[in-house]
C-alpha cells in the first residue's frame, strides 16, 4: 500500500515538473473575440480551441515552439515562444479577415463553422455592414433583391396591407416557404396575409424590413431545403440574420435621396431619409458585450399613373350635361366643362406607386459570460411604421359608391396602417461535460391596425363620416429550444452529434373595427318617375337616374369604401402549439469525405404530425475542387392566418342581405361546398453542385429540384347563377342555403415542381495599391403546376375558379425566372467605386383574360456609387439606383384600366419608380 502511494506521488511530481509551464492568451479580430479558433503547436499533436471569451491555455514542457492560430475566414497567424521551467507566458493573437468571399458560415450545420466553399449545401453570405456603405438600397428586402439573385422582393401598390409589408421569397417559391432566423433562432411572421393581387397571394411572410440595417452584421442565405433541421417553412431555404456584436465603436450613417425620373411628379418624388446608428459597449473583461442599433425612416409616396380616360361625370349626375335630356345613358363631361370647374382628368386619377411611410426601430444584441464555460445572451427589438397608401379613385359617376354632398368631385380613399413589431430572445449557452448546450426562449409579436381616410360609407348617405377605424390583425409566437451538440475526435476523422427539442406556441387574432366601417345600412337607389314620366332617383337631388338600376333598387355600397372594416362576426382568437424533436449526425469519414444526416419529428395540435429527413454530403477532391449533394423531405404547416382568416360583408341582394367574402375552412359554407380542413404542404428537395477555389477566383454551381404537394392556395370567388347551368344553379342554391352570395377559401389545391440552377463567381485581385473585387452571380428557377387541381366533389368542373389563370401566373411567371448580377468594387486609398448591373428577366401579366396576358421583356438596371473618406472616421457616398432611368415595358391598352396604369402592378420585375439618386454620410468613431 505504501509502495503504491509512493509511485503515485512520483508520477504527480514528474507531471508537475514536466508540465508546470504553459502558454495562454486570447484570440480576437479587431471587433470581437473568436470562439472556436484553433491554436496548435507546429509539429506536434498538441493544441486547444478558444472558449466563449476567445481564451485558450496549453500546458507544455520547457522549450521553443511555433504557435499557429487559424480560423475560417481569417488569415493564419504564427508566433514563436520559448518556455523555461515553471514559466507561464501570455500570447495573444489578433487575426485579420481575408479579403475574398470564403467567409465563415454557421448556417446549415450544427458542427463547427465552415467556409462557403466547404459547406455541404450552398450558402450565400451578405456583408450588410459593407454593402450599407455604398449600395443605393436602404431596406433589407431591397438590398437582398439586388445582391442575391435567388431572392425576390418588390414594393407593391394598390394591394391594401401588402403595400406596407413587402413579400419576399427564395428560388421563385412563396414568401411562406422560406424560414427566417435571427442569430439562429426562429423569427415570427407578420400578422398580415396577402389576399390581394400580388406575388405571394394567399401567403404569410416575414417582415425583414422591421430589422434596421445598422443592427445587422451579415446575412446568411441557405439555398436548400432544411425543414428536417429547422422545421416548418424551410422548403425553399433559410435566411439567418446575424446581429452586430462590435464594441467600443460608434457607426452613424444618414442617407437621403429621391426619384429623379422622367415620370416622377415634377420630376422628383419618393423622397427618403434614413438615419442609422450602432454602438457597442464591453461588459466585463471576459468578452461580454451589449450592442444597440436604431434607425429612423421617412419615405414619401411615388405616383406613376397615366392620363385617366374613364367616365367622370355622366348625364344622370348632372342633367345640364346630358347628351339627350332624360336619356338613361349620356356621354361623359367634356374637358371644356371640366376646365370651367377648375379641374382636369388627372384630378380623378388613382395614386399608383410606393406608399408613404415613416417610422423607427431599436434593436439589442448582448452576451455576458457567467462562468468559464457559460454565457447568457439576449437580443430583440421594437419597430413601428406608420404608412399611407392610396386605393382606386371613386369618380362622381359611381353613384352607389359616392355621395356628391360630401365629395362632389369624387374621392381618393387612403388606407393607413400602424404596424408594430416586437421581439425578445434570451438564453444561456456553454459547455457541460464536453457537450455544447443552448437553452433559449424567443418571443415575437406583430400587429397591424387599419384606418381608412378620405372615404365614406355610401349607405349612410349624408351622415357618413370620412374616416373609419377598420380593425386589424395580431400574431404572437413563442418558441422554446433546448439544443445539445458534441464533436467526437476519436472516431474516424471526427463525428459531430446534435439533438434537441422545440416547443412553439402561436396565437392569431382579428380585431373588429367600428360599426360604420363594416355595416350596410340598407339605403338603396330606387326607381321612380316624375309627372312627365322621366326616371328619377329616390332620394335623388339631381332628379335624373338611368334605367340600368333594377326596379327593386340597387343598394348603396355599405362599409368604408376601398377597405371594409372587420365585423364582430369576423373577430378571431385562435391558438395552437407544436412540439418537435430532432437529431443530426455529421460524420467526417476522412478529411475529404463528409456526410450529414438529420431527422425531425414535429406534432401540431391542430392538424397532426410530420416526420422529415435530410441527407447531405461533400467530397473534396483537392483544395481546388469540391462536389456536394443533398436530398431531403420537408413540410410547411398551414399558418393560423390561412386556417382562420375571414373577411365577409353584407350585400343587399333581392331585397335581403347575404354574406359575401372569405370564409374559414370550418364554416358551414365550406362544409356544404366540400372544402376540407387545411393540412401541411409536403416537399421533396434534391440538389447537387460543385465549388472551386482557384486562389483569387472562387466558383460555385448548384442545381436543384423541388416537388411540393398539396400547396395551399387562395381560391377564386365561387358564386353560381339562379338561372344558369345546372352546376351554376347547384352552387347558387348551396350558397343561398348558407345565407351567402359569394365565397372563397384557402385550400390544399395544387402540386408544383421547381427546377433551377444558381451560379456564383468571385474574383479578387490587388492591382497596384488598390483592391478590385468582381462578383458575377445568376439564377434560373422555373416553377410549374403539375397534375390536376384538387377540387372538391361539389365544385368539380370549377377548377378554373379554384385556381384561376392569374393565380397560376403569380405562381409561375409574375416574378423573373432569370436574374443575373455583375458587381465591381474597387478601392484605393481614400476612394471607393461601385458599379453593378442586374438583369431582371421577363415576366407575364397576371390576368384571367388570355388576350391581356402580356409578356414584358427583361431589363438591365445599373447602380453606381462613389465614396470618399475625408478622414479615417468620416466619409461621403453619392450615387444612383437605376442610373439610366429604365422602366418596364408599358401595359397594353386592355390592361390600363381606363388609362390609369402605365406599368404592371401585379407582375413586377424591379419596380416602376425609375432613377433614384442618393447621398450618404458615414461617421465612425
Amino acid at each position: 500500500m505504501k509502495r503504491k502511494r509512493y509511485v503515485l506521488f512520483l508520477l504527480f511530481l514528474f507531471s508537475y515538473t514536466a508540465y508546470g509551464q504553459s502558454i495562454e492568451g486570447r484570440v480576437a479580430d479587431k471587433n470581437q473575440p473568436l470562439v472556436g479558433a484553433s491554436v496548435k503547436i507546429t509539429g506536434q499533436n498538441t493544441g486547444a480551441a478558444t472558449d466563449l471569451g476567445g481564451y485558450y491555455k496549453i500546458a507544455l514542457q520547457p522549450g521553443t515552439y511555433k504557435v499557429s492560430v487559424s480560423y475560417i475566414g481569417y488569415q493564419t497567424a504564427v508566433k514563436d515562444v520559448t518556455l523555461t521551467a515553471g514559466q507561464h507566458v501570455t500570447l495573444d493573437f489578433l487575426l485579420n479577415s481575408t479579403d475574398d468571399l470564403n467567409e465563415v458560415v454557421v448556417l446549415g450545420s450544427r458542427s463547427k463553422p465552415r467556409s462557403q466553399l466547404t459547406t455541404v449545401v450552398p450558402v450565400d453570405v451578405v456583408d450588410v455592414k459593407q454593402i450599407a456603405q455604398y449600395s443605393p438600397q436602404v431596406s433589407i428586402n431591397q438590398i437582398l433583391n439586388y445582391v442575391a439573385p435567388s431572392f425576390s422582393s418588390n414594393t407593391q401598390t394598390l394591394s391594401d396591407g401588402t403595400d406596407h409589408i413587402d413579400p419576399a421569397a427564395l428560388r421563385g417559391l412563396g414568401p411562406d416557404q422560406v424560414l427566417v432566423l435571427i442569430n439562429g433562432k426562429r423569427r415570427h411572421t407578420t400578422s398580415l396575409v396577402n389576399i390581394n393581387s400580388s406575388f405571394g397571394k394567399g401567403s404569410v411572410g416575414t417582415d425583414l424590413n422591421a430589422i434596421p440595417t445598422a443592427a445587422i452584421k451579415r446575412i446568411e442565405i441557405l439555398r436548400d431545403g432544411a425543414a428536417a433541421q429547422y422545421g416548418s417553412d424551410a422548403i425553399a431555404g433559410v435566411i439567418n440574420i446575424v446581429l452586430n456584436d462590435a464594441v467600443n465603436k460608434v457607426d452613424v450613417n444618414v442617407t437621403t435621396g429621391g426619384y429623379v425620373s422622367k415620370h416622377a411628379e415634377n420630376n422628383l418624388d419618393g423622397q427618403t431619409v434614413q438615419t442609422n446608428i450602432n454602438f457597442g459597449l464591453p461588459l466585463g473583461d471576459k468578452g461580454g458585450f451589449v450592442n444597440l442599433a436604431g434607425s429612423y425612416d421617412y419615405r414619401n409616396y411615388t405616383n406613376r399613373t397615366g392620363t385617366f380616360n374613364g367616365t367622370i361625370f355622366n348625364d344622370y349626375n348632372d342633367p345640364a350635361l346630358a347628351a339627350t335630356p332624360g336619356s338613361p345613358t349620356g356621354k361623359d363631361i367634356t374637358d371644356a366643362e371640366l376646365a370651367k370647374r377648375g379641374l382636369t382628368r388627372n384630378d380623378f386619377n388613382s395614386r399608383i406607386g410606393q406608399s408613404a411611410n415613416r417610422g423607427g426601430s431599436l434593436f439589442l444584441n448582448a452576451a455576458l459570460p457567467v462562468s468559464e464555460h457559460a454565457e447568457v445572451y439576449a437580443f430583440g427589438g421594437l419597430n413601428y411604421r406608420h404608412a399611407e397608401a392610396a386605393a382606386f379613385y371613386r369618380t362622381p359617376s359611381q353613384l352607389t359608391q359616392n355621395n356628391d354632398t360630401i365629395y362632389p368631385n369624387g374621392f381618393l380613399p387612403l388606407i393607413v396602417t400602424d404596424n408594430r413589431d416586437k421581439s425578445l430572445a434570451a438564453g444561456i449557452r456553454g459547455t457541460l461535460h464536453e457537450w455544447k448546450v443552448d437553452f433559449s426562449n424567443t418571443f415575437g409579436e406583430n400587429g397591424v391596425d387599419f384606418t381608412v381616410d378620405h372615404t365614406l360609407n355610401a349607405s349612410m348617405l349624408k351622415a357618413s363620416p370620412t374616416s373609419f377605424e377598420a380593425g386589424g390583425y395580431r400574431f404572437r409566437q413563442n418558441t422554446t429550444n433546448l439544443d445539445f451538440s458534441r464533436f467526437f475526435t476519436g472516431a474516424l476523422n471526427g463525428i459531430n452529434v446534435a439533438f434537441g427539442a422545440e416547443h412553439r406556441y402561436e396565437n392569431y387574432r382579428i380585431l373588429p373595427g367600428e360599426a360604420s366601417s363594416y355595416t350596410n345600412y340598407g339605403n338603396a337607389l330606387k326607381i321612380g318617375t316624375d309627372a312627365t314620366g322621366k326616371p328619377i332617383l329616390i332620394p335623388d337631388p339631381k332628379g335624373n337616374i338611368p334605367t340600368r338600376f333594377a326596379a327593386n333598387g340597387s343598394a348603396f355600397a355599405g362599409a368604408s369604401q376601398s377597405f371594409p372594416g372587420f365585423s364582430p362576426d369576423n373577430a378571431t382568437n385562435a391558438s395552437r402549439t407544436s412540439v418537435a424533436g430532432y437529431g443530426d449526425v455529421e460524420v467526417n469519414f476522412t478529411e475529404k469525405l463528409l456526410v450529414d444526416g438529420a431527422l425531425r419529428f414535429e406534432n401540431y395540435s391542430d392538424f397532426g404530425s410530420t416526420l422529415n429527413w435530410k441527407l447531405a454530403g461533400r467530397y473534396q477532391f483537392s483544395p481546388k475542387l469540391l462536389l456536394r449533394a443533398a436530398a431531403s423531405t420537408g413540410f410547411r404547416a398551414p399558418s393560423l392566418h390561412q386556417r382562420y382568416f375571414n373577411a365577409t360583408s353584407s350585400v343587399f341582394v333581392d331585397g335581403a342581405f347575404v354574406e359575401s367574402g372569405t370564409f374559414t375552412n370550418d364554416s358551414r359554407v365550406a362544409a356544404l361546398l366540400g372544402i376540407p380542413k387545411l393540412k401541411q404542404e409536403t416537399s421533396h428537395n434534391y440538389s447537387a453542385g460543385l465549388t472551386s477555389n482557384l486562389g483569387p477566383l472562387k466558383i460555385t454551381v448548384d442545381g436543384y429540384y423541388i416537388r411540393i404537394n398539396d400547396r395551399i392556395v387562395y381560391t377564386g370567388q365561387f358564386s353560381g347563377k339562379q338561372n344558369g347551368t345546372p352546376k351554376e344553379q347547384e352552387i347558387y342554391n348551396i350558397l343561398r342555403s348558407a345565407n351567402a352570395q359569394t365565397a372563397r377559401f384557402f385550400a390544399n389545391a395544387i402540386n408544383t415542381e421547381t427546377k433551377g440552377v444558381d451560379v456564383v463567381i468571385t474574383y479578387t485581385v490587388h492591382p497596384g495599391k488598390g483592391i478590385l473585387r468582381a462578383d458575377l452571380s445568376g439564377t434560373f428557377a422555373q416553377t410549374s403546376l403539375i397534375g390536376p387541381i384538387h377540387s372538391s366533389e361539389q365544385l368539380a368542373g370549377l377548377e378554373n375558379t379554384y385556381f384561376d389563370a392569374a393565380s397560376r401566373i403569380y405562381l409561375e411567371s409574375a416574378v423573373p425566372r432569370t436574374k443575373a448580377n455583375l458587381s465591381l468594387n474597387y478601392s484605393i486609398q481614400k476612394w471607393s467605386f461601385f458599379l453593378r448591373n442586374v438583369y431582371f428577366g421577363k415576366v407575364t401579366e397576371a390576368t384571367n383574360i388570355v388576350a391581356n396576358q402580356d409578356t414584358y421583356k427583361g431589363k438591365v438596371i445599373t447602380d453606381l456609387s462613389v465614396s470618399y473618406r475625408f478622414i479615417s472616421n468620416l466619409g461621403l457616398t453619392i450615387g444612383a439606383n437605376n442610373l439610366l432611368d429604365v422602366y418596364p415595358d408599358e401595359l397594353s391598352v386592355g390592361n390600363q384600366s381606363s388609362g390609369r396604369f402605365l406599368y404592371s402592378r401585379a407582375s413586377q420585375q424591379f419596380g416602376f419608380n425609375g432613377r433614384f439618386l442618393f447621398a450618404r454620410l458615414n461617421l465612425n468613431f
